[in-house]
Parts: C-alpha cells; sequence; structure tokens
C-alpha cells in the first residue's frame, strides 16, 4: 500500500510522512497531477490561508486531479487545511472557491467566553456513531493536536462525524462516502493520531466504485 500525499506548496509533509513510516506504511509527497489522479489513497494537509492554498491548488492542476482520482474510488483525508479545502468556499483572506467535496463553508470561529484564536493545543475529540470506523479503537474522550482560526461548517450535519469545545461545539471530523477530514493533527497526536492514520488505512481499504453523472 502507498500513501499519496499531495504537495501543493503549503504543509508539514515531511511530518505527515514521518507519521506512516512509523507504521511501517510508504508514503510519497507528489505534485504532478497525473500522479495523483490515478492514486487510491491520498492525504491532504495543509498550514496557512484557504484563499492561498486553493490558487496553489490552481495553479498546478491538482483541483482537477483530486477530484479525477475521487471519482476513480479513491480515498482522501484532508488534514487541518486540508480539510478546510474539502469545502465548497472559505472566508480566509476574502471568498475563495473550495474543492467542494463535502458542501460546505469554512468561517472565522467566534468562540464564547472571549477564549483565543487561533486554538491551539490539545483538545477532546467527541466522535459520531456514523464516523465509519475512522476512530476504531480510541478511548472515549480522546484528544488530538489543534492549531486552527477558521472552521469548517458543513451544509449537510449528516457529514459531522467529529466535534470538539472550544467556548462553542467546533467541527473537527467530517465525512461524505470516501472523503474525508479532520481539524485536528493526527501527526502530533501522539498514539491517538498514529491509531487515526491505521484507521484510515485499515477501514476504507475496498475500492468504490467510480461515481457516475
Amino acid at each position: 500500500m502507498t500513501v499519496t500525499i499531495v504537495n501543493y506548496g503549503m504543509g508539514n509533509l515531511r511530518s505527515v510522512q514521518n507519521a506512516f513510516s512509523v507504521l511501517g506504511v510508504h508514503s510519497q509527497i507528489v505534485e504532478d497531477p497525473e500522479a495523483i489522479a490515478s492514486s487510491k489513497r491520498l492525504v491532504l494537509p495543509g498550514v496557512g490561508s484557504f484563499a492561498r492554498a486553493m490558487n496553489n491548488i490552481g495553479k498546478r492542476g491538482l483541483d482537477a486531479a483530486i477530484h479525477k482520482a475521487v471519482d476513480g474510488g479513491a480515498t482522501v483525508l484532508g488534514i487541518c487545511l486540508g480539510m478546510q479545502l474539502l469545502a465548497s468556499e472559505g472566508e480566509e483572506d476574502g471568498i475563495s472557491s473550495g474543492l467542494g467535496l463535502i458542501p460546505g463553508r469554512v468561517v472565522r470561529m467566534q468562540p464564547e467566553g472571549g477564549l483565543k484564536i487561533p486554538h491551539i493545543g490539545f483538545n477532546t475529540l467527541n466522535c459520531q456513531p456514523h464516523h465509519g470506523g475512522l476512530f476504531n479503537g480510541l478511548e472515549r474522550n480522546s484528544d488530538f493536536y489543534f492549531i486552527h482560526a477558521f472552521s469548517f461548517v458543513p451544509d449537510d450535519r449528516q457529514s459531522v462525524i467529529g466535534t470538539s469545545e472550544y467556548g462553542s461545539e467546533v467541527v473537527c471530523a467530517v465525512r461524505k462516502d470516501r472523503v474525508l477530514g479532520v481539524q485536528f493533527h493526527p501527526e502530533k497526536s501522539q498514539n491517538n493520531g498514529l491509531r487515526l492514520l491505521r484507521n484510515f488505512l485499515e477501514c476504507f481499504r475496498a475500492a468504490a466504485r467510480p461515481r457516475h453523472g
């Protein structure tokens, strides 16, 4: 099994690759659209601005490549900014279109109680029962490492598979079919993060039929 880590010029690519190495899984950092389009397991990491990220993705032709991979049955995991890019649009640095793989909008966090933005540090995951196995084997109230100032608001509440609390509820994990996203950083979340990455590899192994229409 080979995991393709999408390189669009932003993100902690080596940290993600190192986490897969700890699991004994081969991964490759790729920016070639054709290689991405033919991949069956994609990871989309990212740190930084939504608008800049989508600009980079568009310039490199990676948006079409990612969609082609998904249409061909690939499984995708977005991490932090990578999760946000799965949305229809984001408002960071102006309104920008996202990949549109999970309909929704990315907005600036406005936590109650005067909590600081960005949200930085470990926080507790509240997972939903329809997570499809992404959180298998994790203890209830497991902690993961966060750093973000914007949050994903899906159009369909059924897309939400995990939340956390930071002044108010924050969507921290989403899923639509074989496209998944987590707001936290599994590669910085010690054993819990490694378990989640292993689940991503094991629980979504079977190839899906290509979408039509």
